[in-house]
C-alpha cells in the first residue's frame, strides 16, 4: 500500500512544502548564479527513470555551459575545473538539487529511490542486465539507499546492488531512515567527491567471443594431437609386430 500509493501521496505533499519554503532561497541562488557566470540558472539533463523513461531532471547549474562536452563528460571530483565558484557552494551543500522539487510535483521522481543514472553513464539502457534494470521498477529519487552508503564513493555495480535492495525493501520506515542519514550526510559533506574509480569496464561481448573461440581451438587442438598419438602408436605396434614376424 505504501509502495503504490501513498509513498506518491507523500511526494506530492514534501514537493509542495518544500517549493513553498525553498521560493526565496531558490530566487537568491538564481540571482548568484547569473552573477557568477553566463548561461541559464537551470541546467536540465536526460536521465533514465522508472521502467526506463528517459526525463529532464532540473538543477541549479553549477558548471559551466558545455561542461558535458568537456572532460569526461561527468563530475570528476573536487578540482574539476568546469564547476563555477557558486557551483562549488551549490555542490557542497547540495542546493543545486532543489530544482528537483518540480520533478517531484511532476510524478519523474520520488523523494527516497534510486538517483537516475544518465541516459550515457554508467552504460546505456540496453546494457544494463535484467537484475540491475529492476532498480528501475520505481520512481528515482533525489536521495536514496545507495546516497547514505557511500553515495559517489561507490562504483557503479554495487551502487546498482544497493538501489535493487532497496527496490525489494521499500517502506515507510525505512524511507524515513535514509532521510535521517541524508541530512547527516549533507551536514557533514560525505563522500561528495569521486576518489575512486566509479565504473568497473565490462568485457566488451567481441574480447569474450575471441577468448571462447580461443579455447575451442586449443581444445580441438589437443584433440588432434591426441588422434595423432594414438595413431603413431598404433603404426609403431604394428611395425614392431611385423618386424617380429619376419625375424621369425
Amino acid at each position: 500500500m505504501y509502495k503504490h500509493f501513498f509513498k506518491r501521496f507523500f511526494d506530492i505533499v514534501l514537493s509542495v512544502i518544500g517549493l513553498s519554503i525553498a521560493l526565496l532561497p531558490m530566487l537568491i541562488i538564481a540571482l548568484l548564479i547569473k552573477i557568477d557566470s553566463k548561461g541559464p540558472v537551470i541546467f536540465k539533463q536526460q536521465r533514465i527513470g522508472k521502467n526506463g523513461k528517459v526525463f529532464n531532471i532540473y538543477k541549479f547549474r553549477s558548471m559551466c555551459v558545455g561542461a558535458e562536452k568537456k572532460g569526461s563528460g561527468v563530475y570528476s571530483g573536487k578540482g574539476d575545473a568546469r564547476v563555477t565558484k557558486i557551483g562549488r557552494i551549490l555542490r557542497a551543500t547540495s542546493l543545486d538539487e532543489i530544482p528537483q522539487f518540480f520533478n517531484l510535483l511532476k510524478g519523474d521522481m520520488s523523494f527516497i529511490g534510486p538517483r537516475p543514472p544518465l541516459t550515457y553513464h554508467p552504460w546505456k539502457w540496453e546494457e544494463y542486465t535484467d537484475e540491475q534494470k529492476r532498480m528501475f521498477e520505481v520512481r528515482p529519487g533525489i536521495t536514496g539507499w545507495a546516497q547514505v552508503n557511500g553515495r559517489k564513493d561507490v562504483e557503479w555495480n554495487r551502487r546498482i546492488e544497493l538501489n535493487v535492495w532497496y527496490v525489494d525493501h521499500v517502506s515507510l520506515w525505512l524511507d524515513i531512515k535514509i532521510i535521517f542519514k541524508t541530512i547527516g550526510k549533507v551536514f557533514s559533506n560525505a563522500d561528495n567527491a569521486n576518489t575512486k574509480e566509479t565504473v568497473v569496464k565490462k568485457p566488451e561481448p567481441a574480447t569474450e567471443q575471441a577468448a571462447e573461440a580461443t579455447a575451442q581451438e586449443v581444445q580441438i587442438a589437443k584433440e588432434e594431437l591426441a588422434e595423432v598419438a594414438v595413431t603413431e602408436s598404433s603404426e609403431a605396434v604394428e611395425e614392431k609386430t611385423a618386424e617380429q614376424k619376419q625375424a621369425e
